[in-house]
């Protein structure tokens, strides 16, 4: 087995450019780099350096085992953190992970819930909606959005509880044409310029390009973001629209005129998928009813049996 120290400090050579330089950053002397590199290299039968000059230049071997000693050297300091938890009294944990719009309107909430009956619990949230591959560590909760269109979503050793159906609004710069309108037709949009808060390929925007499809057009798209707090900030300026869904529009600038859709109506499916060996102890307990209570306070109805 490869020893975690050495991973590090091959990283910390590629990342400085030299053995010299990544001693300095390490407090090691370079022989001490040296002599790990060369124990790395013997450990992995792979050649890592080649002289180039008076230097050593990293392979293409050392670069790739670099690159690949991330996942794992971040999964290891978890197992780090736990340990440490654990030896401190901190041990029980939760974790979630969510859309980044429920991440911030939901899951403080369901953190301060948690810990009111559990003070020692350590509770880690991640977001599921940039394609970074899969958590380090399951999800004792994950919470997901999916089209009405597509097949109900099931995750293998996950129990699926729907929380509700969600609207899309549009999001409008001041003195707008379409401000004096209550509720906008999808295709009153065709002629807009868009502003679009997703590069990542989410739900949420193929949800938004097949309500814009029924409505005969494609969105005429003038800046991509992968912040939707960002998009609105463009739409503020005046940049043009954007459609977002309820929840993400509560932080809207005063300046942001929303208004509903309507022909087709734009909506998602918000889910919990709870872990099904977890799904039994108090916390996740807690944190599914509170996930419910603030779906059905933000106005996400039952879907239609």
């Amino acid at each position: 087995m490869m020893n975690p120290q050495r991973l590090r400090v091959l990283q910390a050579v590629v990342a400085a450019g030299s053995f010299q330089a990544a001693a300095r950053s390490l407090h090691y002397s370079p022989a001490t780099v040296s002599q790990h590199m060369a124990e790395l290299a013997h450990e992995t039968g792979l050649e890592l350096f080649t002289r180039r000059g008076r230097g050593l230049q990293a392979t293409a071997a050392a670069l790739q085992l670099s690159e690949q000693a991330g996942d794992a050297l971040a999964a290891l300091q978890r197992v780090e953190r736990t340990a440490e938890d654990m030896r401190r009294g901190q041990g029980n944990q939760l974790t979630l992970s969510s859309f980044s719009s429920a991440a911030k309107e939901w899951l403080p909430h369901v953190v301060a819930a948690v810990r009111q009956i559990s003070p020692g619990i350590v509770v880690e949230i991640s977001l599921n909606e940039a394609p970074a591959g899969s958590p380090f560590h399951p999800p004792d909760i994950d919470v997901r959005q999916e089209s009405l269109e597509a097949p109900s979503e099931h995750l293998p050793g996950y129990l699926r509880r729907p929380l509700g159906i969600e609207e899309f609004d549009v999001a409008l710069p001041a003195g707008h044409h379409l401000e004096s309108r209550d509720v906008v037709a999808v295709h009153e949009l065709a002629e807009e310029l868009w502003v679009d808060h997703d590069i990542f390929e989410t739900p949420a925007s193929r949800i938004i390009r097949s309500a814009c499809r029924a409505a005969g057009f494609t969105p005429n798209v003038v800046a991509r973001l992968d912040d939707h707090y960002a998009a609105l900030s463009l739409v503020e300026a005046g940049v043009g629209i954007t459609v977002l869904t309820r929840l993400a529009l509560q932080d809207a600038a005063p300046r942001v005129s929303i208004r509903s859709l309507h022909r087709p109506a734009v909506q998602r499916r918000v889910v919990a998928h709870v872990r099904q060996e977890r799904g039994s102890t108090r916390s996740v307990s807690t944190a599914l009813k509170t996930l419910h209570r603030l779906a059905a306070d933000a106005g996400l109805r039952s879907e239609e049996p």
